[in-house]
C-alpha cells in the first residue's frame, strides 16, 4: 500500500493580504475624519471612504484609504513651532491645529499664549520651552492632559501650575522647561469661561 504524503501547506499571506480586525478598521474611520477636519478631503469623499473602510476585510484595502494622506508620526518630524511675543503678542490656538514635537514661546513685550484645548494629538509627549521674559506665557492644556513642570526654571516672575495630575490614558504629557524670566509662566486648563466658549462652539476651527 503506498503512503499517502501530506498536502502541501498553503503559502503564507503576505502582509498586506492578512485580515483586519475591528480596531483595524476603526483606527482608518479615525484617521478619515480627522483628514476631514484639517480640510485635507472633502465630506463627499469622506463618505465614500469611511464606507469601503467599514467594509473593508485586508490591510491593503484599508491601505489605500489612507495612502495619500500624511502619515501619523508626522508631527513628531515637523520643525519645532517657534512663537515670539515681540511688541504685540502672539498665540496660538485655540482652533484645531497641528501641534509638533516641540513648541518655544518667547513672552516678549506682548506676551504668548499657547492654547492646546482643540487639538487631537497623537504624541505622547510635546516639548514645550517658555521664556515668560516682559509679559509672560500661558500655555492652556485639556483637562485629560497632564503637564510635567520640573525642568523649569521659575526665574522672578516664577511658574504658576493650575493642572490636574489626572491624565487619561492615550493623552500627550506636557513637558515644560524653560524659565519664568520677569512675568512668569502660567499653565492651566480651560477657564470658565473658555470652557463655556469651547461648549458653544464645539467645532471652532483655524
Amino acid at each position: 500500500m503506498t503512503a499517502q504524503l501530506p498536502e502541501p501547506s498553503p503559502r503564507p499571506a503576505a502582509p498586506s493580504e492578512l485580515r483586519a480586525s475591528h480596531d483595524d478598521r476603526e483606527a482608518v474611520v479615525e484617521r478619515l475624519r480627522d483628514a476631514a477636519a484639517e480640510g485635507r478631503i472633502d465630506l463627499d469623499e469622506l463618505d465614500a471612504r469611511l464606507e469601503q473602510a467599514l467594509t473593508s476585510k485586508t490591510y491593503a484595502e484599508l491601505a489605500v484609504l489612507t495612502a495619500d494622506l500624511p502619515q501619523l508620526n508626522s508631527s513628531e518630524n515637523r520643525p519645532p513651532l517657534v512663537l515670539k511675543g515681540g511688541m504685540s503678542g502672539a498665540s496660538r490656538g485655540p482652533g484645531r491645529w497641528e501641534v509638533p514635537g516641540r513648541v518655544v514661546a518667547h513672552g516678549g513685550w506682548g506676551g504668548v499664549k499657547l492654547d492646546f484645548s482643540r487639538v487631537q494629538c497623537r504624541l505622547t509627549e510635546i516639548a514645550v520651552e517658555a521664556y515668560g521674559e516682559a509679559a509672560g506665557v500661558t500655555v492652556v492644556i485639556p483637562d485629560a492632559w497632564a503637564a510635567d513642570t520640573s525642568g523649569m526654571d521659575p526665574g522672578i516672575g516664577g511658574l504658576t501650575d493650575r493642572t490636574t495630575p489626572d491624565r487619561l490614558p492615550g493623552t500627550p504629557l506636557i513637558r515644560l522647561t524653560g524659565s519664568g524670566g520677569v512675568s512668569g509662566v502660567v499653565i492651566r486648563h480651560p477657564s470658565r469661561w473658555e470652557r463655556r466658549k469651547l461648549r458653544s462652539n464645539p467645532t471652532d476651527q483655524i
